[in-house]
């Protein structure tokens, strides 16, 4: 099927805005830099990347008669939030699996943020000691598995959304989406700046825009910039989920591995760790535009993206566009960072 054919839920509030980043552009001296703003995309529980994926799932959730959503994440999964706002949106029931992906010591970390919201919005949500992994979970079956047997009818949905079969259609719709938007804005983005963990997102992206690139014969970068510090995993699964997409959608070819870049440099030792250059983009967003990242996701993007502009790497004649994918609820678990007295 082509991408239009494929049922889609609207979820969002249509195209998530653009935003010239002039101030941030200014100091770093280099390419103009905006953003699109996933962040602010829905009216469902703040929104993010995960609700444009479940644009194209819930038609598949409907139709097969569940009445539970099963998914997974860590303590302050965004995805979870977002799986738990559309279950609450459906009318459905959602079990969320919680692990504990980040070895955070913050007491209130599996209290507050995005596991706060999911709790609020009706979600049975249980806590896991299982740590990171971006593979499919023992957990996440086990869970599928008791819904069964209290006689419910579970939809499994995995961590991300990103190992669904239909999980990389709403980033590859994005891709159309921006060129609908530079056409309106008269401005083209050459290079585009994703995080990627689960991989999704960054491979929807890499296959919507290689269609594209079929229509126009436009090229364009699309740089993930890891924040799993599992990286070769990372690289893979978005090989694997860019390519499933791209046949999806029947885009006539193989992906070529030049369009899937996968960057590695910012995200630290650990998943879910803030380290330097997260911070130091946090607060560049933050009092430069009042564009406030997460120290999971967004601020090691942002991160990666400062640099790459810094560098040269992404050249001062570039229009880049960053991918701004929500997060901000799980700042609320990680609130020392930012405690005067260094608590």
């Amino acid at each position: 099927m082509k991408l239009h054919e494929f049922p889609r839920h609207p979820l969002t509030f249509g195209p998530s805005p653009l935003q010239h980043l002039e101030r941030l552009s200014r100091h770093l001296g280099g390419a103009q830099v905006w953003a699109k703003r996933e962040d602010v995309n829905s009216g469902l529980a703040f929104g993010g990347n995960k609700v444009r994926k479940l644009e194209y799932i819930v038609p598949d959730i409907l139709a097969s008669g569940a009445d539970t959503i099963v998914s997974i994440g860590g303590y302050q999964s965004n995805h979870t939030r977002q799986v738990a706002a559309v279950a609450a949106h459906l009318g459905l029931k959602a079990r969320l699996v919680q692990e504990k992906w980040v070895p955070w010591g913050d007491p209130t970390n599996d209290q507050v943020g995005n596991i706060l919201l999911s709790r609020m919005m009706g979600a049975d949500s249980r806590l896991d000691d299982a740590g990171f992994d971006i593979g499919i979970r023992d957990s996440w079956k086990q869970a599928l598995a008791e819904v069964e047997a209290a006689g419910g009818t579970p939809y499994p949905i995995p961590a991300g959304a990103s190992e669904h079969p239909l999980g990389g259609l709403g980033f590859a719709n994005w891709a159309f989406e921006v060129a609908e938007q530079e056409k309106q804005l008269g401005v083209f983005f050459d290079t585009i700046v994703v995080c990627t963990v689960t991989g999704s997102t960054h491979a929807g992206m890499i296959a919507g825009f290689a269609a594209l690139e079929e229509l126009t014969g436009v090229k364009r970068r699309v740089l993930g910039i890891d924040a799993s510090a599992t990286l070769e995993k990372t690289r893979d699964q978005v090989a694997r989920i860019a390519r499933r997409t791209a046949e999806l959608i029947e885009l006539g070819r193989d992906v070529r591995d030049d369009e899937i870049q996968v960057l590695e440099g910012w995200a630290g030792e650990l998943y879910g760790i803030p380290v330097d250059s997260t911070m130091e983009a946090m607060a560049l967003g933050a009092q430069l535009e009042a564009m406030i990242t997460d120290p999971v996701y967004e601020g090691k993007s942002l991160a990666g993206l400062i640099d790459l502009v810094r560098s040269g790497d992404i050249p001062a004649s570039s229009t880049v566009l960053y991918a701004h994918l929500g997060g901000q609820p799980a700042i609320n678990a990680y609130h020392a960072l930012w405690d005067p007295a260094g608590a």
